[in-house]
């Protein structure tokens, strides 16, 4: 049973850092396809960033690029999301999710519960 749970999410000002974790249980994060997403109240879920293959390749959404940097520790099966600079269009509900490619969510199979984000300006 693949089981994601994400930690790490809470109120920050803008201009302010969080870090979001995503501990994995049941997937290899050998295989490609790790990424996380974000949902804001009455907005679709949008991807944020992803590591798009085995090579550790990544690929992040243009609202945040430059800011905002997900990693992997491959050892441990756990998920980050460094996110810098925040800004208040940066609130949502950020989700980890496994075993897709990319950063459309409706080709991932698992998700994680959520965690909230809110940047306060």
């Amino acid at each position: 049973e693949v089981q994601l749970v994400e930690s790490g999410g809470g109120l920050v000002q803008v201009g302010g850092s969080l870090r979001l974790s995503c501990a994995v249980s049941g997937f290899t994060f050998d295989d490609y396809g790790i990424a996380w997403f974000r949902q804001a109240p009455g907005k679709e879920r949008e991807g944020v960033a992803c590591i798009r293959d085995s090579e550790g390749g990544t690929y992040y959404a243009n609202s945040v690029w430059g800011r905002f940097t997900i990693s992997s520790d491959n050892a441990q099966n756990i998920l980050y999301l460094q996110m810098d600079s925040l800004k208040p269009e940066d609130t949502a509900v950020y989700y980890c999710a496994v075993d897709g490619f990319g950063l459309d969510p409706k080709v991932y199979h698992y998700w994680g519960q959520g965690t909230q984000v809110t940047v306060s300006s």
